[in-house]
C-alpha cells in the first residue's frame, strides 16, 4: 500500500483457502448463463460475464504467476490484448466498448483458462515472498469487485431482452412493514479522523487515515425507501427542475429520466426489474438504480442533502461492515426490506455528497498496480456501505467506492443528512 509498510501475508492455509472460495464463487454466479449470455456486452460501461472471468484471472497471471514465478509460461500469449482493462504499463488492449465481439475464446476455454492459473498458483504460492503473497491477497479483493460487477452487468443485459428472463427464481418474500418516519442521529461537530487505519487489508483510496472536520448535523437512520421515491415522482420531482443541478437536469431532459433504472408503471401500480424477473415493487425496499443527480434531487426535495463521505464514516464506524444484506453466495440478490433498525451496510451503495479525490499524503504505488485506482479520481462520485451485491466481508467504513454521477446500474441507493 502507497506511504504505510506492505501487511503482513495471511497464513498460507488461509490465503490458499480464501484464493479458492473466491475464485469458485466467480464460476458459480456464471453457473446459470450460456455461452451467449456470458459474451453479450449490453452498453459500454457494462462488460460480459466471460471477459470478468478472464480478466480476473488475468490479473493473478500476470502480476504474480509472470512476474514473479521463474519458468511461467502464459496460458495464451494472445489473452493479455484481450483481457488487460486499462493497464496502460501492460501495453496495447482490446476497446473497452468492444469486449462484447470476444465471441473466442468461448465461455468453457476461459472455465480452462482459470482452471490452468489456478493450479499453476496454488502449486506456486508456497514459495512466494511475503510481498507477493500480498498481491495475491489484492487479487481476490480485486475479484471481489468483478463479482459485483458481474452480478450487476447480467442485471442489465438480460433487462435488454425482451423476454426480461430471471436468472435465478424470486426467493420466498417475509412480509415486512413499512417503516416508519426517517429517525435522525444526531452528531455534533468537530475534528474526527477517517481513512483506513492500517489494520488488515484496504486499497490505496482509502488511506492515509487524515484529519476531518464536520460540521454539527444528522444522518438518517435507514435509506430512502421505494414507497418514498414514488411519491417523489408523483410529486412532480422528474418534472421539476427546481431540485436538480444543472448537469443533472439537462441529463433528464435528454435521456428522457422519468423513474428509477428498471422502473416500469403498469395498470396495477410500479413495477421493476431484477434478476428474478420483472416483479411488482416493493414500497419498504430500499430504493435502488438510481444515479447521483437523482440522489441529489431528491435530498433537496425532502428538504434534506447527500452526507458528505466523512459524515458517512464517522457515524458507519459503530456499526458492524460483515451484516446486512450482503452477497454470500450464487442465488437471488435484490435489496430487501429491514425492521432490524439502523444499518449502513449492504443493500445498497450509499450516494455522497464528495467528490472522489486523493486524501492529503496520497501516492500512488510503483508500477502498473500503481493504476488501479489514482488515475480515477476525476469527475466522480464516493459511494459507502456495499450492496446487495457485495461480498460479504468485502466493505469496511473507510470503502470508497466510485461512480460518475449519471451511471445507476449498481445498487445505488440514498441516505440523507441535515444540517444542525
Amino acid at each position: 500500500m502507497a506511504d504505510r509498510p506492505a501487511l503482513a501475508p495471511a497464513p498460507l492455509s488461509a490465503l490458499a483457502a480464501r484464493f479458492s472460495a473466491v475464485r469458485d464463487l466467480s464460476l458459480a454466479l456464471a453457473a446459470p448463463l450460456s455461452d451467449a449470455d456470458a459474451t453479450v456486452q449490453s452498453m459500454p460501461d457494462a462488460s460480459p460475464t466471460k471477459w470478468h472471468l478472464a480478466h480476473t484471472t488475468w490479473f493473478f497471471e500476470t502480476f504474480v504467476l509472470r512476474d514473479h514465478v521463474p519458468g511461467y509460461v502464459l496460458h495464451d500469449s494472445r489473452f493479455p490484448f484481450l483481457f488487460n482493462s486499462y493497464y496502460e504499463a501492460e501495453g496495447r488492449r482490446h476497446a473497452r466498448d468492444r469486449r462484447g465481439m470476444i465471441t473466442r475464446p468461448n465461455l468453457d476455454e476461459v472455465r480452462a483458462y482459470r482452471a490452468a492459473v489456478d493450479a499453476a498458483l496454488l502449486a506456486a504460492l508456497p514459495s512466494l515472498a511475503p510481498e507477493v503473497q500480498t498481491l495475491v491477497a489484492l487479487g481476490c479483493h480485486h475479484e471481489e469487485q468483478h463479482q459485483e460487477l458481474l452480478v450487476t452487468d447480467i442485471c442489465h443485459l438480460l433487462s435488454e431482452n425482451p423476454l426480461e428472463p430471471a436468472m435465478w427464481p424470486a426467493p420466498r418474500k417475509v412480509p415486512v412493514e413499512m417503516p416508519g418516519p426517517v429517525g435522525w442521529i444526531e452528531r455534533a461537530g468537530g475534528i474526527v479522523q477517517v481513512g483506513h487505519d492500517g489494520d488488515g487489508f484496504a486499497f490505496d483510496c482509502e488511506g492515509p487515515r487524515h484529519d476531518a472536520l464536520l460540521v454539527p448535523h444528522a444522518i438518517a437512520d435507514r435509506t430512502v425507501t421505494n414507497g418514498e421515491w414514488a411519491a417523489f415522482i408523483a410529486d412532480g420531482g422528474y418534472q421539476e427542475a427546481r431540485h436538480w443541478l444543472a448537469d443533472g437536469w439537462a441529463w433528464v431532459k435528454a435521456e428522457g429520466i422519468v423513474a428509477p433504472l428498471y422502473w416500469e408503471q403498469g395498470e396495477t401500480g410500479w413495477t421493476r426489474f431484477g434478476l428474478d424477473g420483472r416483479r411488482a415493487l416493493d414500497p419498504a425496499a430500499p430504493v435502488t438504480h438510481v444515479s447521483f443527480f437523482e440522489a441529489d434531487a431528491y435530498a433537496s426535495w425532502a428538504g434534506a442533502r447527500l452526507p458528505t463521505e466523512f459524515e458517512w464514516e464517522a457515524a458507519a464506524a459503530a456499526y458492524d461492515a460483515s451484516g446486512g444484506n450482503q452477497l454470500d453466495s450464487a442465488g437471488p440478490c435484490e435489496p430487501r426490506p429491514s425492521a432490524d433498525g439502523p444499518a449502513f451496510f449492504g443493500d445498497v451503495w450509499e450516494w455522497t455528497g464528495s467528490a472522489y479525490r486523493p486524501y492529503p499524503g496520497f501516492k500512488t504505488a510503483d508500477g502498473a498496480v500503481g493504476e488501479y485506482n489514482g488515475k480515477f479520481m476525476s469527475g466522480q462520485f464516493v459511494l459507502r456501505g456495499g450492496s446487495c451485491a457485495t461480498p460479504r466481508g468485502h466493505a469496511r467504513a473507510s470503502y470508497r467506492n466510485f461512480f460518475y454521477p449519471h451511471q445507476r446500474w449498481q445498487f445505488t441507493g440514498v441516505r440523507l443528512a441535515k444540517d444542525l
